[in-house]
């Protein structure tokens, strides 16, 4: 026994002496420690098997690689190594593995692992029960499961996954998901750095928090800082509020999200939508900014209210929320519509105040300042400022107030010019479903009236004035004036009565500005300029993992040896095929005016 485990010993010695000089110039594996060397019968002609002894594992290196492990068995003529229990290989400082079991070829440089494999970089860990590496290419893959451990960014498990180790890139494949303590993120194909954290989301992706979920089928998500950057059916959810639009900007920490283009923001809890082309939300506050032709929609039973503006704000919790409209604002409802400078709602109050703004400059595009106007059936209210009052409870109209100059206009039913008006220095009206029935005019109240009979035959044209007047209005015409302190008054027959007297002083009929659909909102707006936005790139499918050149190295290996089974060629990976990315979202339409719909 003493004698056979010298020839042993000896044996190892002049084994690795002339491993070690062939190295040299062939660049063979290179055994740097054993315990102990010797053929067996049941292992292939010229094989080696390397057992570990009590003070250390077996040692191989080869180009920078270096692999312990307790048992290898060692195919000299292929350079070809598997290694059994315990296996451990480094490359440099940075790549560390471990499995039960690894196969390596010295002259493909390609291993093979299994069970319980650990891949160990400086910024993550991965674990799956198989994995190929190709040291040529500097790319790990395994298609059999595997997870990705990342202290500030999560846990990322996937069916099939690739690292790249020059530029620490992994490509994620089919059932992606990231689960940070903040977040679950679910992909269908994702690429993500290991050094800054950034993560490219390709295919149908959501990311659900706390407070938010978005959705995307092409976005950007940095992972050290939480922010993304989303396009493609994107949209953010925020509890009852729902942001979408061409482009999305988010920011968890700051509760922000910022939309870009066609932007749709749907609130469910007080049934409203407002849209736009560029728009910024702030959850905490429950607050909202959007502009580039703003349209709000308040969501009613029978009728919605629409109202557009270059600019909408809308600020404070549902308890008190105030939404704040400028320049060249229009509200339309199939009974009512307005046109205003500004206009503020308190949604508690249902106070609505339609203002005039002092404007910036002369060159502004909404520099025509005109006093606020409101239209009910066939009633034109104008004055310097409109106060409309509404029941928050059945959302329908109550009052509304008409401050200095308020003027109320009617068109005379059959003539082409005539138009009843009364006049004063305020106005009152009351309304009923919606309709206006009682109109009192306070302080140096004037009208002209077309009064015809039951046949509509023009009788005469009053004029009369008064310290106030109160009209009821039935089947929006109105049946009664009431001149209270009257100053003096008259009826003259048309003839008699002279065009030039026929309209009060600042009558300003406003008929042919007036909506009568949602896209007459639009149509004297300036034009609009939205910017082009630079898509985020779509996804390359990667090159198989055992590319051309690997696969001419592999049969390159196997010519030294025709005789025996190619050992670099077994256990190589079966080539994957991947579906190709699918949309499963349709964006809803956004309403645009028939200018931009020509």
């Amino acid at each position: 026994m003493p004698l056979k485990r010298f020839k042993n010993i000896l044996f190892l010695i002049c084994f690795s002496f002339v491993c070690i000089s062939f190295a040299q110039e062939k660049q063979r594996i290179t055994i740097k420690y054993a315990g102990n060397a010797s053929t067996a019968p049941e292992v292939e002609d010229g094989a080696i098997v390397f057992l570990r002894d009590k003070s250390q594992q077996i040692h191989f290196i080869h180009e920078g690689v270096n692999m312990w492990c307790d048992k290898a068995i060692y195919y000299q003529d292929q350079d070809f190594i598997e290694a059994f229990s315990n296996v451990v290989m480094k490359q440099g400082d940075s790549i560390n593995m471990v499995a039960k079991y690894v196969e390596y070829s010295g002259k493909t440089q390609l291993a093979f692992a299994s069970g319980d494999v650990v891949l160990t970089e400086p910024q993550s860990t991965l674990k799956t029960d198989t994995l190929w590496f190709n040291r040529t290419r500097q790319q790990a893959y395994y298609n059999t499961g595997g997870t990705v451990v990342r202290d500030s960014s999560g846990t990322i498990t996937s069916q099939i996954g690739r690292y790249y180790m020059n530029t620490s890139k992994y490509q994620f494949v089919k059932d992606v998901v990231l689960v940070n303590p903040q977040y679950t993120l679910n992909t269908e194909r994702l690429d993500f750095y290991t050094e800054n954290g950034h993560a490219y989301l390709f295919g149908p992706s959501t990311i659900v928090g706390e407070t938010s979920k978005v959705y995307c089928e092409r976005g950007f998500y940095n992972t050290n800082n939480d922010t993304g950057h989303f396009q493609r059916n994107a949209k953010i959810d925020y509890e009852n509020r729902t942001v979408e639009g061409d482009s999305l900007y988010f920011d968890r920490n700051k509760n922000f999200a910022s939309a870009t283009n066609n932007i749709t923001v749907t609130d469910t809890l007080n049934k409203s939508i407002v849209k736009g082309h560029y728009a910024e939300v702030w959850r905490e506050k429950d607050s909202m900014y959007i502009t580039k032709r703003a349209l709000a929609i308040t969501v009613q039973e029978k009728d919605s209210v629409y109202m557009h503006a270059d600019t909408l704000l809308v600020t404070g919790k549902e308890d008190h929320r105030i939404t704040r409209a400028f320049y060249n604002v229009k509200l339309y409802k199939s009974d009512l519509a307005g046109k205003s400078d500004s206009i503020h709602v308190d949604h508690k109050t249902g106070l609505t105040q339609m203002i005039n703004l002092s404007r910036f400059s002369s060159t502004d595009a909404f520099a025509i300042q005109r006093k606020p106007v409101l239209w009910n059936i066939e009633n034109q209210m104008t004055g310097d400022t409109i106060h409309l009052i509404s029941n928050v409870k059945t959302e329908q109209l109550d009052s509304l107030k008409v401050f200095n100059n308020a003027f109320l206009v009617s068109k005379d039913t059959i003539s082409k010019d005539g138009f009843n008006q009364i006049k004063g220095q305020q106005l009152i009206g009351l309304f009923k479903d919606n309709e206006l029935y009682n109109v009192d005019v306070l302080k140096n109240a004037e009208t002209i009236r077309y009064l015809r009979n039951d046949d509509n035959e023009l009788i005469g044209i009053q004029k009369s004035k008064s310290g106030s007047i109160n009209v009821k209005i039935i089947d929006q015409a109105v049946e009664e004036v009431r001149f209270i302190n009257q100053i003096d008054g008259d009826i003259f027959p048309e003839t008699d009565f002279p065009k030039s007297a026929r309209q009060l002083r600042g009558f300003d009929w406003r008929g042919e500005e007036r909506p009568l659909s949602v896209e007459d909102l639009f149509k004297d707006d300036p034009p609009l300029d939205l910017p082009i936005i630079k898509g985020l790139e779509d996804y390359v499918p990667a090159e198989e993992f055992i590319d051309d050149n690997t696969t001419k190295r592999v049969e390159e290996a196997g010519k030294a040896t025709p005789k025996k089974d190619n050992k670099a060629a077994r256990n190589l990976p079966k080539k994957t095929t991947t579906a190709p990315l699918k949309a499963t979202l349709k964006k809803a339409k956004p309403l645009q005016s028939k200018k931009e719909k020509d």
